[in-house]
């Protein structure tokens, strides 16, 4: 069913230690029209997010707040479940509590909702906000690109195939840059994994990608921010090999699950399998693995089996490889 206009949008927004971001996140969700709420809920942080909160609901209609039973710590993951099940528009975006809406963020939406009636949902990119040169260090070393946007523009049916690793370097989205359908989220019938950490965001988006259409927006300018200081989850995140693990092995079951086709099965299988063999503590098992699975894996994941062997996981030499052998296989 195509959605109503003017488009109605309620943006959630989980807030852990964010007292000195929030503000900011909230008015630049409130500067849309088509925001009709912003779904806050604070996740028991030690600093004095929910007394900040608490004011910007007391003060604005729009901002509303919730907490969790008995006002304890749940994480990302249950934070926006919470959000998504409080919302009552027929839309739902998310933002980050230290991340910003630019103005531009509901521009696609616009167009594409009205000229596509089929449309589920509409992503974009995001682009980062440095607060701190410690954060820009940290993010620099995480993130092979500054943009995070799918880099190339295809139809819906072909979204999946290329986020589950089918078509190469194909990119991702973060989901401070996705609008879509309550009804859809609804609908998938597990919305985001607790026991992802970290990653909650790429399964929830990758499942999205084969049960909706969702259409590309503006993927080469960003449309939020993302804020990068030095308290990032995804910079400080030193396991990255288990969160990874997790990930591929929810992917995997969910795939069996519902019927995904072979390949795009296959690939997550490889994918979790490559990533139980990479926490393990001898390097030989990732490489042996990666050889043996090429075909099911990206150029990316066989090279840092690759690394992994030869140079270890993080060292300076892996650094420099990566360099290398990313313009050789480009």
């Amino acid at each position: 069913m195509a959605v109503s206009f003017p488009l109605q949008i309620s943006v959630v927004i989980p807030v852990y230690n964010a007292a000195k971001f929030i503000e900011a996140a909230v008015a630049s969700c409130l500067q849309f029209d088509e925001v009709r709420e912003v779904v806050l809920v604070d996740d028991a942080g030690p600093d004095n997010s929910l007394e900040v909160c608490q004011a910007m609901a007391d003060k604005e209609p729009r901002v509303k707040l919730f907490r969790h039973p008995g006002h304890v710590n749940k994480g990302a993951a249950e934070s926006r479940n919470l959000g998504i099940l409080n919302s009552t528009s027929e839309l739902v975006a998310f933002l980050d509590a230290d991340d910003f809406f630019l103005p531009t963020r509901f521009d696609a939406e616009r167009r594409i909702f009205k000229e596509q009636p089929d449309a589920d949902g509409v992503y974009g990119a995001i682009g980062p906000h440095y607060y701190d040169e410690a954060g820009r260090a940290l993010f620099n070393r995480t993130f092979e690109h500054e943009i995070t946007t799918v880099r190339k523009r295809v139809p819906p049916e072909q979204l999946f195939e290329g986020l589950s690793g089918g078509t190469g370097d194909f990119g991702h989205f973060s989901l401070d840059a996705l609008t879509v359908k309550r009804a859809v989220l609804m609908g998938l019938g597990r919305l985001m994994r607790k026991e992802i950490h970290l990653h909650e965001d790429t399964d929830i988006t990758t499942r999205l990608s084969w049960h909706a259409r969702l259409y590309p927006g503006s993927l080469e300018a960003p449309v939020t921010m993302r804020g990068v200081h030095a308290e990032n989850r995804i910079t400080q995140n030193d396991r990255l090999a288990h969160t990874h693990h997790m990930l591929y092995k929810c992917l995997w079951e969910w795939a069996v699950e519902v019927g995904v086709d072979a390949a795009a099965t296959e690939r997550f299988h490889y994918k979790y399998r490559l990533n139980e063999q990479r926490i393990q503590p001898t390097r030989n098992a990732a490489l042996s693995h990666a050889l043996r699975y090429r075909r099911y894996l990206g150029r990316y994941d066989f090279r840092d089996a690759f690394l992994r062997r030869w140079s270890g996981a993080e060292s300076k030499t892996t650094r420099l490889l990566h360099t290398i052998l990313d313009k050789l296989l480009a």
